[in-house]
């Protein structure tokens, strides 16, 4: 089982650090990795008699999505076979990486040591950015040209998807705070985990991030309300607020600002993304059963595209309309009912006072992925890979069925 979960830790952190895995031989490895921990968890199961086969919650609603594109494959309903192909393959990866997550996170202790992985991984990779906005050459790791542009900030050619990272990790360590889970020697280091993050993802300049953050303190701050708990312990997440925006303003968020001021021209602006939105939703409208294939939106947006400026779109801004207009309306069913499981079960968990161990380290995960969704109505963060992997495992967190305390004790389950 450590082999398992230390392969799944892996493979998201090689996402991240392979520029969110977007590129070919990156997917393909995270595509091979999942299909190697199969084979072994396949051969653990020939060899252990007792092991027993666990179907995560979070897996029905992806599998009827990733039907729908199988059945544009087969049957030919989609434009373009080749990206359809390409996207299920990745898709099939993830699906594998989650029911593989089933199987070895099952206890609050199984969980707890992802969240410190989460937790390490959002740190290292905060600090390195930072360290790159400081020193910044133009080039990524300061060695890797970028051919075809971009306004990066850590191993991410876009700074909006760096921010949809943050958007994810940062809850992790705040939820746990707020919910007063956290060993009090331990008080210090995850504060200091959320504060770098925050100080990151500020430092990015991402308006869409920044939005999705304040949506999730929002959210938090309703959490706290129905749990009812003490005034001090969101006193603790207003001290890591604190010192996080005084962190920013002594590294001067000014001059971050300015920077990317200067390299707006390259995004995508307001109107040009109201536009991409509409024109997505007339490609749903001409195609609202099955849509255009998965993967398909930039082989089709051409003959729709009612603001040209010469510039190839190769998403739509809005993961919500793409996947209506990939998958039509079956696959809009799927999401739907992932949405509303997400929704339904992570409330519910959140709710149970008998294990508050376990509903800090599950609101972290439902806090993050809140925030995450708010943040791709105006961009694609679920089509980078690493920020998709990381988004469906904290979601199978959220809505996973955990053991009570009874089964684990709270000195062995909190942070």
């Amino acid at each position: 089982m450590k082999f398992l979960r230390g392969g799944i830790c892996f493979l998201a952190a090689f996402g991240v650090a392979a520029h969110g895995g977007v590129e070919e031989w990156a997917a393909a490895v995270l595509e091979a990795g999942a299909a190697v921990l199969l084979l072994v968890w396949a051969v653990r199961c020939l060899l252990s008699k007792e092991e027993k086969l666990y179907v995560p919650v979070v897996l029905p609603p992806l599998l009827l999505f990733a039907a729908v594109g199988l059945a544009q494959l087969l049957l030919h309903r989609t434009v373009y076979a080749y990206e359809t192909r390409i996207s299920l393959q990745l898709l099939g990866a993830f699906l594998i990486l989650l029911f593989l997550a089933g199987q070895v996170y099952r206890t609050v202790a199984d969980w707890r040591g992802f969240v410190w992985f989460v937790l390490a991984l959002g740190f290292a990779v905060s600090v390195f950015g930072i360290l790159q906005h400081l020193t910044f050459n133009g080039k990524l790791y300061w060695f890797r040209e970028m051919n075809y542009g971009g306004i990066p900030f850590g191993p991410y050619v876009n700074r909006n998807h760096f921010a949809g990272l943050m958007e994810l990790v940062i809850p992790i360590a705040l939820t746990p705070l707020v919910f007063g889970k956290v060993r009090r020697e331990r008080w210090f280091l995850v504060g200091f985990f959320a504060v770098l993050p925050i100080v990151a993802l500020f430092l990015s300049a991402s308006r869409g991030g920044i939005i999705g953050f304040v949506v999730e303190l929002v959210f938090l701050g309703i959490l706290l309300g129905l749990r009812r708990s003490g005034a001090r312990h969101a006193l603790a997440a207003g001290l890591v607020l604190l010192m996080a925006v005084f962190l920013v303003s002594w590294l001067g968020v000014e001059h971050a600002l300015e920077r990317f001021a200067s390299l707006q021209p390259l995004e995508v602006n307001s109107s040009k993304r109201a536009a991409m939105a509409r024109d997505t939703w007339h490609i749903f409208l001409d195609h609202p059963l099955t849509g255009t294939g998965l993967g398909t939106l930039q082989t089709v947006f051409p003959k729709y595209d009612t603001l040209y400026d010469g510039k190839v779109v190769n998403h739509a801004h809005n993961d919500f309309l793409e996947a209506l207009a990939e998958s039509g309306v079956l696959g809009g069913i799927g999401c739907a009912w992932f949405l509303i499981l997400l929704a339904a079960r992570g409330l519910g968990n959140l709710l149970k006072t008998e294990n508050g161990a376990a509903a800090a380290l599950q609101g972290g995960g439902l806090v993050g992925c809140t925030g995450f969704l708010v943040h791709s109505l105006v961009d694609f963060n679920l089509h980078i890979p690493a920020n998709a992997l990381l988004f469906l495992l904290l979601a199978n967190l959220a809505i996973a069925g955990v053991p009570s305390s009874h089964t684990v004790t709270d000195s062995t389950t909190r942070p």
